[in-house]
Order: structure tokens, then C-alpha cells, then sequence
């Protein structure tokens, strides 16, 4: 492997435990303490800012760098013809659903904040990250196989 694609390799890894993590702390932290009232809208915002900050930045360095990846290791035949392949286009699939599910949960909460309300807009948010954690589980999983073969 070369230095560039090495390169590529952390970036993106560290994009990625960037991303599923900032997802996964706003569902477990932030979510649940704006359902009980315990921020002011204008924290909120705040903190919705910061995830659509990191989830746009790590979207789009994730496209880059596997991107780069993908054209440097692989072939058309290899990416459906493998496990490995299989697994990478698995990849690309909930990079897709990973970012409108947090476009969407962070549009909601930024709707209601700007209302300064925050009970609401974290409820109607709630589903949508709860379903970008799963996703962000899942594609750490598979990152984890194709890793493993």
C-alpha cells in the first residue's frame, strides 16, 4: 500500500469514528437530556450545529478518501464479485442512509430550536438519529469484517 493510500486508510477511519460516534453521543446524551427539559433552546442549537458540522465534514471526507480507496483497490469485477466488494458497496449504501438520517434528525431539531422550543423537536428527531445509530453501528460492523478477510 502506498503512502497516499495509507493516508487515505486513516482519514478515512478517523472520519468514520468521528462520525458514528458524534451520532451515537447525540442519541445516548443529548437527545435524551433535551426530552427532559434540561436545555435551553439555544444550547441545543448549538450542539445541532456541531453534528451537522462533523456529519457533513465526515460525510464528505468519507466520500473522498473511499472514493480513493475504492478506485486503488479495487475493480468493477471485484466489487461484485466478492465478499470484500459486497461488503464495500454495503458500506456506500449506509454512508447514504447514515447521512440523511442525520440530515433529517438535526433538520428537525433545528426547526424547533429556532421556535425555542426543545422537548418537541427532540422527540420528533428521536427516531430518525436512533435509526442513524443503528446505521452507524452497522457500518462499523462491516468496516470491522472487511477488515477481517
Amino acid at each position: 500500500m502506498s503512502l497516499v493510500d495509507t493516508a487515505m486508510y486513516v482519514l478515512h477511519l478517523v472520519f468514520a469514528g468521528l462520525w458514528s460516534g458524534t451520532v451515537l453521543f447525540t442519541s445516548y446524551a443529548v437527545i435524551p437530556t433535551a426530552l427532559d427539559g434540561d436545555f435551553q433552546a439555544g444550547s441545543l442549537a448549538a450542539m445541532t450545529g456541531k453534528l451537522k458540522t462533523v456529519s457533513r465534514a465526515s460525510s464528505l471526507l468519507l466520500l473522498l478518501s473511499g472514493g480513493h480507496l475504492a478506485g486503488t483497490l479495487y475493480t468493477v469485477p471485484s466489487l461484485l464479485g466478492s465478499t470484500r466488494g459486497h461488503l464495500v458497496l454495503t458500506m456506500v449504501a449506509l454512508w447514504f442512509v447514515l447521512s440523511a438520517l442525520v440530515e433529517i434528525g438535526a433538520s428537525k431539531l433545528s426547526d424547533g430550536t429556532g421556535q425555542q422550543k426543545v422537548r418537541q423537536p427532540a422527540a420528533e428527531a428521536r427516531p430518525f438519529l436512533l435509526g442513524a445509530s443503528v446505521v452507524a453501528l452497522l457500518l462499523l460492523v462491516d468496516a470491522g469484517l472487511l477488515l477481517g478477510l
